[in-house]
């Protein structure tokens, strides 16, 4: 089989370059070779290498942006998967699509479902929303896996902002009322990789599902989880306070979610999976940060 992966270059495309291989003829893509901005150039890239799956780890994820970059953020995370629908429909291919806690109004305090509707805050929530619809109503076959709070060793991520910031500062202020669970990129790639070999055995798995990590915590848990692991494994810092404010008090351009936990019920059953706490995964990922 062969599988066309877009967004190699990513945190999540870096992952899934290591847990696709093994499926079959890996193709892996850039930017540079296929911009899901121009859907021509798209279309054809996928009529030329003919896969049998698509895995699309691709996106616009500039949420601040988003709000004014209305029209290259529709394109990217909503007309792309229209075309890469359309053409899996045409190759009889599977395809693979991420998405996020966005599409949801990010209130209340219980884990989004499946089946919950739709209401989102801002452009890029709107946007993955439109994404995901194109390829639901397409009638191609897919996997959508809604993620949140996502990371990975290489390339930014919140954990090392909060390391740079910690040595640099006696105080930080850091949202308290924003819930989710830091998910690690490699864990949603094996498990992407685990749920794909099912559903080309057992198509009537595929679908849409919710993918994090077990457990909840605030990004100012988070923060201090960080910076107390770090040093307790030997790292100074000059941060003497951290201190819980609320999201009214970190405006920002696009609204962010309150509430971003996903139930992550119908994954585990259909998949037979465990999920791990989202601490493991966090840990794993600073020992590698720090020893670097």
């Amino acid at each position: 089989m062969r599988v066309l992966l877009l967004g190699k270059n990513g945190q999540l495309g870096w992952e899934l370059q290591r847990s696709l291989a093994p499926l079959g003829e890996l193709i892996a893509v850039d930017h540079s070779a296929v911009d899901l901005a121009d859907p021509r150039a798209l279309r054809a890239a996928i009529r030329r290498y003919a896969p049998g799956l698509i895995v699309n780890a691709a996106a616009y994820t500039s949420v601040d942006n988003a709000e004014f970059e209305i029209e290259l953020a529709d394109r990217v995370n909503g007309q792309a998967c229209q075309v890469m629908a359309e053409e899996a429909v045409s190759l009889n291919a599977l395809l693979v699509h991420y998405s996020t806690d966005y599409v949801f109004d990010g209130q209340g305090s219980t884990p989004w479902t499946e089946t919950d509707a739709v209401a989102p805050l801002n452009r890029y929530g709107l946007s993955k929303a439109a994404g995901e619809q194109a390829i639901i109503q397409s009638g191609c076959r897919f996997l959508i896996f809604r993620t949140s709070w996502n990371y990975g060793v290489r390339g930014e991520s919140f954990a090392r902002k909060i390391l740079r910031l910690a040595k640099e500062r006696v105080t930080l202020d850091i949202v308290a009322d924003q819930v989710g669970a830091p998910t690690g990129t490699d864990l949603i790639a094996d498990v992407s990789a685990l749920a794909i070999q099912q559903v080309l055995q057992r198509p009537e798995l595929q679908g849409l599902y919710h993918l994090a990590a077990s457990g909840e915590v605030s990004w100012h848990g988070y923060a201090s989880y960080v910076i107390d692991f770090a040093r307790a494994n030997g790292e100074q810092f000059a941060v003497m306070t951290i201190n819980p404010i609320e999201t009214s008090a970190y405006p920002t351009l696009a609204r962010r979610p309150l509430n971003s936990r996903l139930n992550t019920q119908k994954l585990r059953d259909n998949f037979s999976l465990h999920l791990p706490d989202w601490q493991s995964g966090v840990t794993r990922m600073l020992r590698e940060v720090l020893n670097k």
